[in-house]
């Protein structure tokens, strides 16, 4: 089997129930997005970041291809065949809790922060960014998204804000405020 099928050179491409689509279609800019996302994630990776936080970002790049493919399945028969697709409600307590957790580290926030810092710090800045563009995308999707996948990306812009303030901390980079 080749990697390429070249099923897709008209512009268009398959979702999981078979349907064809366009390459710009909402639903595939959502899961293109998402995507993009786990490469930053892999890139903050690269960039150098402690033993703690590479084993966090780790488990946020799993949780994004099973929330790819949750995106590029509007009729959710994926979610019912593939447990390593299920993302839900105990997913988005367990970012609030990392959230949590990690700001307990952190000085409190009296001003905006201009993203960059360390390496690590300034992807994991630009992989919130990232996230903020996908879940954009994301509430414009007809058929709607299950609000579980909405909430948890919502969730994780705000773990990724904290992530990048730890990983510039642990570097001993200090924030610019604004």
């Amino acid at each position: 089997m080749t990697l390429y099928t070249r099923t897709g050179d008209a512009g268009d491409t398959s979702l999981f129930d078979g349907t064809r689509v366009g390459k710009a279609d909402p639903r595939v800019e959502a899961y293109g997005g998402i995507d993009e996302l786990n490469a930053w994630l892999g890139f903050a990776r690269a960039a150098g970041i402690d033993a703690e936080l590479d084993a966090e970002v780790v488990r946020l790049q799993r949780d994004l291809l099973a929330f790819g493919a949750r995106l590029a399945d509007p009729a959710g028969k994926i979610a019912d065949r593939e447990t390593k697709a299920a993302l839900g409600a105990a997913d988005v307590t367990r970012l609030e809790g990392q959230i949590d957790r990690f700001e307990m580290e952190l000085p409190p926030l009296e001003r905006f922060v201009l993203a960059g810092g360390s390496p690590a710090g300034a992807a994991l800045h630009v992989a919130r960014t990232v996230c903020r563009r996908a879940e954009r995308a994301m509430v414009a999707l007809r058929p709607p998204v299950e609000a579980p996948l909405l909430q948890y990306v919502n969730r994780l812009s705000d773990l990724l804000f904290v992530l990048a303030r730890v990983a510039n901390r642990r570097a001993g980079v200090p924030e610019t405020e604004w």
